[in-house]
C-alpha cells in the first residue's frame, strides 16, 4: 500500500499582516501544502525556520525594520543541513535585486502578481529543489547572460574593490588618494554601467559577472 507524498510545509515571511493572512488562506487551500507558521520579521524567520523544520520559506525582500529578506535568505541557506529552501516573493524584479537574492542561496524568485496555481507549482518545485522563476524574472536573467559584460576603467575597478570590501566613499577617497567627489562621480558611472541604484547591487552584479579584481 503506497502512501501519499508528505505535504510540503511552508513558512511564510512579510511584514504586511494583510499580505500574510492573504497567502496563508491562499496555501491552506493548497493541494500538498501545509503552513507552518508565519513571521512579520527576518530574525523571527529565523528563529522559527530553526524551531519548525519548515521545507520551505517564502520569503519577502522588504521587510521593514531589522535585515532584509535577502540577509534572511544567506542565513537561512547557509546554516547547518537540513536548511530549508528559500522562495523569494516579491513585488521587486530589478536585476539587483534578483542578482542578490539568488547569490543569497534562493532556490526560485517569484513575482508577487503570479496566479495562485504558479505559486503552488513553484513552492512543490522549490521543496525539490527545483529552481522556479516567474516569466519576467527568467527573462531577465536570460538577457542579463545574453548581454555583453560591462567595461570597467581601471580605477572604477578599485572603486569596486573597495565597496566589496564595505568602505563608504570616504575610507574608499582616502584608500585611493583622491577626493570624495570623484568617488561619487565614478559610483554613478559604476552603477550606470552596471545597471543597478544601490552599493549593494553593484557589489552583487560586479561578483555575479566575475568583474572584482
Amino acid at each position: 500500500m503506497t502512501h501519499p507524498p508528505s505535504p510540503v510545509r511552508v513558512l511564510v515571511c512579510d511584514d504586511h499582516v494583510v499580505v500574510r493572512a492573504g497567502l496563508l488562506a491562499l496555501l491552506d487551500s493548497a493541494p500538498g501544502i501545509e503552513v507552518a507558521g508565519e513571521a512579520g520579521t527576518g530574525e523571527e524567520a529565523l528563529a522559527l525556520a530553526a524551531k519548525l523544520a519548515p521545507d520551505v520559506v517564502l520569503m519577502d525582500l522588504q521587510l521593514g525594520a531589522g535585515i532584509d529578506g535577502v540577509e534572511t535568505t544567506r542565513r537561512l541557506t547557509t546554516a547547518p543541513a537540513p536548511h530549508p529552501r528559500v522562495l523569494v516573493l516579491t513585488t521587486y524584479d530589478t536585476d539587483a535585486d534578483i542578482t542578490r537574492a539568488i547569490e543569497a542561496g534562493a532556490t526560485g524568485y517569484l513575482l508577487k502578481a503570479e496566479r495562485p496555481e504558479e505559486l503552488f507549482a513553484a513552492v512543490h518545485a522549490a521543496a525539490q529543489g527545483r529552481t522556479a522563476l516567474s516569466e519576467p524574472v527568467a527573462d531577465r536573467v536570460m538577457a542579463r547572460l545574453r548581454s555583453p559584460r560591462p567595461t570597467l576603467t581601471d580605477r572604477e575597478r578599485d572603486i569596486l574593490a573597495q565597496l566589496a570590501r564595505g568602505l563608504g566613499n570616504r575610507e574608499i577617497a582616502r584608500a585611493l588618494f583622491i577626493s570624495e567627489a570623484t568617488v561619487k562621480t565614478h559610483l554613478r558611472r559604476i552603477y550606470g554601467k552596471l545597471g543597478v541604484d544601490t552599493r549593494a547591487g553593484a557589489v552583487a552584479v560586479a561578483k555575479e559577472q566575475r568583474l572584482l579584481r
